[in-house]
């Protein structure tokens, strides 16, 4: 075979739309990625650890569009994240629509008030305090989008037996990062807000019972006058060990 042939990446891609398999094995098809070279590695790293210190959790946001196919991508980006068994425990709900985003935000509210007024405790309302936060949630009608993300506890099968899925918590945890990493370098900015309870999600966007919220996105442009706290990231030398 030629070398040209040869050095062809190969990634493993062969099916178009994913279906749920069940006490069976996958299928194995060749994994060779093209390798990138060491400059170029090194480069691009660096690229990114820069482009990623830029981002920044955003609560005021412009009422500017945002592209829609942007977020899409995004949306795609994090859905490529791994997760248990494979069994991808998640769904993304895309919200552009006004009055939907008005009943989010009155919900959100509500039990926002309650948090605050003391079901938070206080060790949790201390450690609030220095970024100001409180139970008015504007961002979650400011921002022109707003992405709810769903972890899927089980599936069901054709025949209606339950299928658990297994570290739903960590896969969707994963897929958030990713979304969020992918949202920031699209140009966009996020926030991820956590109300809780979260059921109200479910109701107010019709979710079925195997689907709890796991968190909500705001997805836009910063406001003209958008400001965020002061705040220093640990350095490498305080996150990283080497052995």
């Amino acid at each position: 075979m030629p070398d040209t042939e040869q050095s062809k990446p190969e990634t493993g891609h062969t099916e178009e739309r994913w279906t749920p398999i069940h006490g069976q094995p996958y299928r194995s098809v060749p994994y060779r990625p093209a390798r990138m070279p060491e400059a170029e590695s090194l480069s691009q790293a660096a690229e990114l650890r820069d482009r990623m210190r830029e981002r920044r959790t955003v609560r005021q946001f412009s009422s500017d569009p945002v592209p829609t196919q942007a977020v899409r991508d995004a949306i795609a980006c994090a859905a490529t994240a791994p997760s248990g068994a494979h069994q991808q425990p998640w769904t993304f709900v895309l919200v552009q629509d006004p009055e939907i985003r008005r009943r989010i935000r009155e919900a959100a509210e509500h039990e926002e008030r309650i948090s605050y007024d003391g079901r938070l405790g206080e060790e949790w309302l201390a450690a609030l305090r220095p970024l100001g936060t409180d139970e008015v949630k504007r961002h979650l009608t400011d921002a022109p989008a707003l992405i709810v993300v769903f972890q899927q506890r089980y599936w069901l099968g054709e025949d209606g037996t339950k299928h658990k899925h297994y570290y739903v918590d960590e896969s969707v945890g994963i897929a958030v990062g990713m979304l969020l990493s992918a949202l920031h370098l699209s140009g966009l900015a996020a926030l991820v807000h956590t109300p809780s309870p979260m059921r109200f999600l479910s109701e107010v966007l019709g979710r079925p019972a195997n689907e709890k919220a796991f968190a909500v996105l705001p997805v836009g442009y910063p406001a003209p006058d958008c400001q965020v706290p002061d705040l220093v990231r640990k350095s490498l030398d305080q996150v990283l060990v080497e052995v």
